[in-house]
């Protein structure tokens, strides 16, 4: 038998919803962007390491780390009843997550103490469904599309690794998002959103886990407010996100 990690990865590329819904993913772009964002950097790191470069980003690694390497054939059949219901453009790297899952779980081959490759491309394709790639290079993965600026460039990003659903789901809202925090970053994060129809609204994230308005932005605007507060990038205030999840789950 496989390691459960195998079984739940096929479990999980089952129950994702792939009927193409827009609205799921259009609801879900922020974090289907930072995530895709952590596996393009992850993916070059593996790419890096296995000397696959020239088929990064979206590559299967098991043949760089065992060409020998086969899926005993009950699984093999398991893995291909499953991918009839995965979107075609995501059959390639799911069966290639549960080759390496597999892989890893036979436990004969010294990895590199690298992070898991796929589990950022799951998770995206668990809050949303598959994307799409034009003739331009640009990935269209609903609501929002992005440029991969090269293998060496994603090397060096900051790494996204806050995946927890309740912060995921935190991140994830209408119109152009800008974060904020005070400067030494006490207290909660603030998020500036603007909105075509309703314009600028300011919210804070409560202690109960939830964004509500809030005028500290306003009052820092006409510089009556006592806190300084300074613009953070969406990857640290998801990390700020997950300490106050984290606080408010302490029993």
């Amino acid at each position: 038998m496989p390691e459960a990690s195998t079984l739940t990865l096929l479990e999980r590329l089952r129950t994702a919803d792939w009927s193409g819904e827009a609205d799921h993913a259009y609801r879900n772009a922020q974090s289907r962007r930072l995530l895709m964002h952590e596996y393009l950097r992850r993916s070059a790191l593996w790419a890096q390491a296995y000397g696959a470069e020239g088929d990064w980003p979206f590559f299967d690694v098991t043949p760089y780390i065992d060409k020998e390497f086969r899926l005993p054939p009950e699984r093999a059949g398991e893995l291909d009843e499953c991918l009839k219901k995965v979107a075609y453009s995501a059959r390639k790297t799911c069966g290639a997550a549960v080759r390496l899952a597999e892989l890893r779980a036979r436990g004969d081959i010294a990895m590199p103490g690298l992070p898991d490759l796929y589990e950022p491309l799951i998770l995206f394709y668990e809050r949303g469904g598959e994307f799409l790639r034009d003739g331009a290079g640009f990935l269209d993965l609903t609501g929002v599309s992005i440029k991969p600026r090269g293998l060496r460039h994603h090397l060096v990003d900051l790494p996204f690794l806050t995946f927890d659903g309740r912060t995921l789901d935190a991140l994830d809202a209408e119109g152009r998002i800008s974060y904020h925090a005070a400067a030494d970053r006490s207290g909660p994060v603030l998020r500036r959103r603007l909105l075509k129809v309703a314009g600028q609204r300011d919210e804070v994230f409560t202690q109960d886990l939830r964004w509500e308005p809030t005028d500290l932005l306003r009052l820092f605007d006409g510089k009556k407010a006592n806190a300084v507060y300074t613009r953070i990038g969406d990857i640290e205030a998801a990390g700020l996100i997950q300490s106050a999840v984290l606080r408010a789950s302490r029993p």
